[in-house]
């Protein structure tokens, strides 16, 4: 399970005019923007195929391109999403603070894909760890505490606010479009809706 949400393409009219400093060929930029969109022009879009196709080191205005989104995944996708700590902000929300708040059922979880028998096994655990999460609220015991963190499955949701850019979002496509875990493939097709992202990276062409 993966929600995505809120999300916000930011800074993109200025990556392009910075896009054309290299060759003080700003007279040639034709992008627009109506209605609070952008519009980008053929010239425009030409110059970042190329820049693109150049690689890492000429298409440094992908890296101006921010992007701001929620995504809800479990932590077993979180594991695998850390790799791309490098060029991405991250806001969770606490599980250490927040564990004890709720009731622990299945509806806090990735369950998709989960055969009966193994649905009902995971909701045998829960209860354990909902009797522990009672016993906590009504003695403050952090020993008790500690043993519902140690007990949590990775399957947990969690949301988190991210920010990241166009280049870190075009390594992670390539890598991960033909992933095992669902989770990637909806993450890939949301980052091709991006304005642009697909004319301007050709990442999905063969």
């Amino acid at each position: 399970m993966i929600a995505i949400e809120h999300g916000e393409v930011l800074n993109f009219m200025n990556a392009l005019r910075g896009m054309r400093n290299p060759l003080d060929s700003w007279e040639k930029a034709d992008s627009r923007e109506e209605d609070g969109k952008i519009v980008m022009g053929e010239s425009d879009l030409g110059l970042a195929n190329r820049l693109c196709k150049a690689g890492s080191d000429h298409r440094k205005f992908l890296r101006q391109i921010l992007v701001s989104v929620d995504i809800t995944a479990p932590i077993y996708w979180w594991k695998e999403f850390d790799t791309y700590k490098v060029a991405t902000v991250a806001n969770s929300c606490s599980t250490m603070h927040t564990i004890h708040k709720a009731g622990i059922t299945s509806a806090l979880f990735s369950t998709d894909g989960l055969s009966g028998e193994s649905a009902a096994a995971l909701d045998a655990f829960l209860s354990h760890i909902e009797s522990l999460r009672l016993r906590f609220n009504e003695t403050k015991d952090v020993a008790v505490w500690r043993e519902i963190i140690l007990l949590l499955p990775s399957s947990f949701n969690q949301k988190r606010t991210i920010t990241m850019n166009y280049e870190t979002l075009l390594n992670i496509y390539h890598a991960r479009k033909n992933h095992k875990l669902t989770e990637w493939h909806v993450l890939c097709d949301w980052i091709l809706e991006l304005p642009y992202f697909a004319a301007i990276t050709r990442c999905d062409e063969k």
